[in-house]
């Protein structure tokens, strides 16, 4: 941007001022009670595309912008991934069913920055391995979180990620990462759910990115649809998601993304 005043990385990462902070934070909040208000429509009955519509109109009585209609030609406000869709799932006609668990994930554009987070919820009363699944990859996101500080690395955040998850003997989806943001929708790095300590781009104060982990209860491998959107998992288990935008700061973490009503997790229901 011809207003940037930090400076690129070696590795093409963005750094950013301590004012933009506060532009990702408005961005942020909006895209969290976005994902707030929705909740309560997430019953059984319910279709995906009268939650997106609902959503869509959120963005637009907020005054921002949905960065996602119009991106690569999809047409929606929010990706809505139910059971085993493990990311990128088209609203559409269906109906939800008592005990399906999903994913929806919002962004926004407000004054120019990217708000970008998802997190599950469960239509009606959630089955004891989807609970534990669900726990789990909101767990594994805070992991990964936890490992956010100035000189580890991205490969820390990706081996506190997958040391946890696979220790409950599930796995981590390989195919899909987290991603730089700021006033681009996607930008480097690359933020894998898995690696090794010590690997990858030195983490630096004012790097802004996603943490967005995607876990399922079978095997990793995943497929895409012939809609070119809709990631499923190959062996049709449960897959969940939690993501948060986060920058980097002096002393670890800030995320961008909290829940106002502290309805991140689905058993605020409870």
């Amino acid at each position: 941007m011809d207003d940037f005043k930090g400076r690129l990385t070696k590795d093409g990462i963005r750094i950013h001022g301590a004012d933009d902070f506060a532009g990702m934070h408005r961005a942020g909040a909006l895209a969290a009670r976005i994902l707030d208000d929705v909740a309560p429509m997430v019953v059984p009955g319910q279709t995906t595309e009268a939650l997106d519509a609902a959503i869509e109109a959120m963005v637009t009585a907020a005054g921002a912008t949905s960065a996602t209609i119009g991106y690569r030609g999809y047409k929606h406000a929010s990706c809505i991934s139910v059971n085993h869709v493990v990311c990128h799932g088209i609203p559409g006609p269906k109906v939800l069913k008592e005990g399906d668990i999903l994913n929806i994930d919002v962004t926004v554009i407000v004054d120019g920055w990217f708000g970008d987070t998802s997190r599950m919820y469960v239509a009606g009363k959630m089955g004891r391995k989807a609970e534990r699944l669900v726990q789990v990859t909101h767990d594994a996101l805070m992991k990964g979180i936890e490992a956010v500080r100035p000189g580890n690395t991205f490969g820390d955040i990706g081996h506190a990620i997958q040391s946890f998850v696979e220790a409950q003997r599930m796995s981590v989806v390989r195919d899909f990462c987290g991603h730089g943001l700021g006033q681009v929708f996607h930008a480097p790095p690359n933020v894998l759910h898995y690696g090794r300590p010590g690997t990858g781009p030195r983490l630096e104060e004012g790097m802004f990115f996603t943490i967005e982990p995607m876990v399922n209860l079978g095997r990793p491998e995943t497929k895409v649809l012939a809609d070119d959107w809709t990631a499923v998992t190959r062996d049709k288990s449960l897959s969940a998601q939690f993501e948060h935008s986060i920058g980097v700061t002096a002393t670890g973490a800030e995320i961008f993304t909290l829940s106002p009503g502290g309805r991140f997790h689905p058993t605020w229901i409870a």
